[in-house]
Order: C-alpha cells, then structure tokens, then sequence
C-alpha cells in the first residue's frame, strides 16, 4: 500500500480540476489517503472526500466529490449560460465571453466599488447552502483521512489551521471568504473561545503544508496546483491583473513552504542535520499550467457545467499522467526537483 498525503489549493470554481485528480486517485486501490490539507475550494474537497470516505470507502468518497460539484454547478447565471454552453466554444473562448459577459461585468464592477458589508446579510456566499449539508460527524470521524481546513485571522494576519471536531461549517465557509466579495465569517475559535474573524485562507497558506509534517503521516506529500505558478501572457487590463496579483499572492505561502522543505532536504542531504531529526518530505505535484493559463478570474468566480466539467476531464488525464511517470516513485522519492524550480 502506497501512503500520501493531500495538499489542495484553493481557486474557487477551478477547483473542479482538483475533483477530477481526486477521482482518479480513487480508482487506485493501492493507495491510501492517509491526510488531507485543504483551502477554499481545497477545504470544500477535502470535506466531501472525508464525509464519503467515512460512510462509503472509496465509493462513497467518490459518490460525494460528484455531488459537490453537481450542486456547485447549478450556481450559475440562468441567462447567461444556456447559449453558452449550447455553442459548446473552446476553453479559451468561453473563458472570454465569461469575462465579458454582463452579468460578470456588472459583478466585477460592484465588488470593486462597494464594501460587501453594504448589503448586509443579502450578499451571502451562495455556498453556504451546500456546505451546511455536509454530515459533519463523517467529516470530523477518527477514521478516514484526516483533514486540515485553513483560514486567515482578520485581525491578527495569522494562518489558523482548523482540524478534528473544530471543523464546522462556519469554518470551510471562512477558508472560502473573499473579502472583496463577502463580509468575514465570524464565530467562536475553539482554540481561543473568543469570537474571531475570519478571510480566505488562500492568504496565509493555499494551502498549509505544516501540518502534513507530523512523524505519524507518511513522507509523501502529492499538491493538487490549481494557480498556475507562471503565466506567459503580461496581463494588461484590469481584470488581468488583479487576477495575476492573487495568484501570486495565493502562491506565495505555497512556495515559501516548498523553500524550507528543499532547504531541510539539503540539510539532510550534506549530513548537516542527523536523518530522523527532521522530516524528509517527498514532493509531488500535479497540475495543469497549460490549461489555467487559457482562463481567468471569471471562470474562477461564475461556475457552470460546461467549464466544471473541462476541468474535471483534465484533472483526471493530468492524475493519470502523474500516477503513469510517477506512481512508482512515491514513497522512494521526490517527483518535482525543487532546487529547479526556485533557481
């Protein structure tokens, strides 16, 4: 049996890339998802995979990671996306019309000019509603994979990482909370018992990596990349860039994370730190950098079936790519060469 563990980014609906990957993960039985760290639409994930997990295997996990999606993609424009998804465009064209549709424009531009604390409890994050019917007793089980929702603390600018039974709806809705868009989720921190704030984890740990570092978890550690790390295109307009500046803000964490792993790597590797003092973490990754450059933050904001469903096929040939070059490299090595990516 081959164990991993899970590290999910966050990126609204291009999180349907990450359901794809997980399918595919599912299929192989001699795989065991031993913990799972999700942000956003990473914690989203992580929550369906466990609660199914719990009440079905990997059948059930798989029943469920459906489910999300099916629910995610009926949030959607009624009149925008009927045509849309009837002239069945490239990835890229439709990523174009999304940006440019009326409906995203008049969004866009009410997000940038008003404070969502202006409309009161009206502007509610429409997944609010799905996550509520999560079976919370299957997602905070002893059994199953073990997961680590993260969020930012408003106030103080820290990561707070949320696992066991701290993990409530109110907590996966603050790991999704942009600020731009939505008032900060505030309710009682179990570890403080003071009511706190909070905003999108994607900020502080996108996701949090650290906890997946406990002796007891395997060395393996598999990061499902949904933000692309580079972009050719130089983004020119508005949109473009703002859009830019969060991927690399929601990196950021990521790759500051990966940095100390190399750097205990080499420690480890040149004899300057005794082997057993200090994690050896073996680095995977899949991703799809090809394909998230073709799309932009309106197809991040606005699901629809059409694009969840592009996403979801290549999550699933990008999870069979990786398992073909690199299923026997887990638990013997790492598959990405970090040194490379930070020269």
């Amino acid at each position: 049996m081959k164990k991993i563990n899970l590290a999910l980014q966050g990126g609204g609906a291009h999180g349907a890339f990450t359901w794809g990957v997980l399918l595919r993960l599912l299929q192989e039985d001699d795989i065991e998802i031993a913990a799972i760290s999700g942000t956003s639409a990473g914690a989203l994930n992580a929550a369906a995979l466990k609660s199914g997990w719990v009440s079905g295997g990997r059948t059930g996990a798989i029943e469920n990671l459906n489910w999300l999606w099916e629910q995610v993609g009926a949030i959607s424009d009624p009149l925008f996306m009927p045509w849309i998804t009837a002239a069945e465009p490239s990835v890229g064209l439709w990523a174009k019309a999304m940006k440019y549709s009326p409906a995203y424009t008049a969004f866009e531009m009410t997000s940038r000019m008003f404070s969502p604390y202006v409309y009161g409890p009206a502007m509610q994050n429409p997944l609010s509603d799905i996550v509520k019917r999560f079976h919370y007793d299957a997602v905070c089980a002893d059994t199953g994979p073990a997961i680590h929702i993260c969020a930012t603390n408003v106030r103080s600018g820290k990561i707070r990482v949320f696992t066991g039974d701290e993990i409530m709806p109110e907590v996966i809705m603050a790991s999704a909370c942009l600020p731009s868009m939505f008032q900060a989720v505030e309710f009682e921190d179990p570890q403080t018992g003071q009511i706190e704030a909070f905003w999108d984890g994607g900020y502080t740990g996108n996701p949090a990596l650290y906890p997946l570092f406990a002796s007891d978890l395997p060395d393996d550690l598999l990061i499902v990349n949904i933000n692309p790390l580079r972009r050719e295109e130089l983004p020119t307009d508005v949109q473009s860039i703002q859009n830019r500046v969060n991927e690399i803000s929601f990196n950021s964490s990521l790759l500051r994370e990966l940095r100390a792993i190399d750097f205990v790597k080499r420690l480890l590797a040149d004899g300057s730190v005794k082997p057993g003092t200090m994690k050896d973490v073996l680095v995977h990754m899949i991703a799809d950098d090809a394909l998230m450059n073709t799309l932009n933050v309106a197809t991040k904001t606005i699901p629809s079936a059409v694009i969840l469903s592009r996403l979801k096929a290549a999550g699933e040939q990008a999870a069979d790519t990786f398992l073909t070059d690199h299923k026997a490299d887990i638990g013997k090595r790492s598959s990405i060469d970090l040194a490379a990516m930070f020269s």
